[in-house]
C-alpha cells in the first residue's frame, strides 16, 4: 500500500494522476479556508497553516515533478488571498499596500512550497547501478 502512496505519479495511471493532484489542491484551498485570515485567527492560523502546506508541499513534490507543487499547495491559497484581500483591508486609506501585500504573502508561500518540495524529491529513493564506484577495464 505504501508503494502505491510513494510511487511517482509519472508511472500511475492517469486518472490516479490527476485525482491525487485535484485532492492535493482541494486539501490547500481547505487549509486556507479554514486557517485563512477571514477566520480571525492571525498567527495561530498562519502557523497551522504552515503545519499543513509544508507537509502537503513535501509529499507533492515527492511524487510528482518540481512545477506541480506550486499549481497545487501555492496556487489555491494565493487565489483566496487575493479574493480576500481587499474585503479585510477595506478599511485602510492606502490602496497600494494590498496588492503589495498580497504579492508578498504568495512570494513567501511560494518559496516555502519550493523549498519543502525540494526536500520532498530528495527523500525519493534513488535506482542505484550495481557498478557504481567499481573501476573496469575498458572493452576493446
Amino acid at each position: 500500500m505504501t508503494e502505491k502512496l510513494l510511487s511517482p505519479l509519472r508511472t500511475r495511471p492517469w486518472p490516479e494522476r490527476w485525482l491525487t493532484r485535484a485532492l492535493g489542491a482541494a486539501v490547500a484551498s481547505a487549509a486556507y479556508l479554514v486557517c485563512g485570515p477571514l477566520t480571525g485567527a492571525s498567527a495561530a492560523g498562519a502557523l497551522v497553516l504552515l503545519l499543513i502546506l509544508l507537509p502537503l508541499a513535501a509529499y507533492v513534490g515527492h511524487r510528482d515533478d518540481l512545477a506541480w507543487p506550486l499549481l497545487q499547495v501555492a496556487l489555491p491559497p494565493a487565489a483566496f488571498m487575493y479574493d480576500s484581500v481587499p474585503a479585510a483591508y477595506a478599511n485602510w486609506p492606502d490602496d497600494t499596500v494590498r496588492p503589495l501585500q498580497w504579492a508578498f504573502a504568495t512570494l513567501v508561500i511560494a518559496t516555502a512550497v519550493l523549498v519543502a518540495a525540494t526536500v520532498g524529491r530528495r527523500l525519493r529513493p534513488r535506482a542505484e547501478d550495481s557498478t557504481d564506484g567499481l573501476l573496469t577495464a575498458p572493452r576493446p
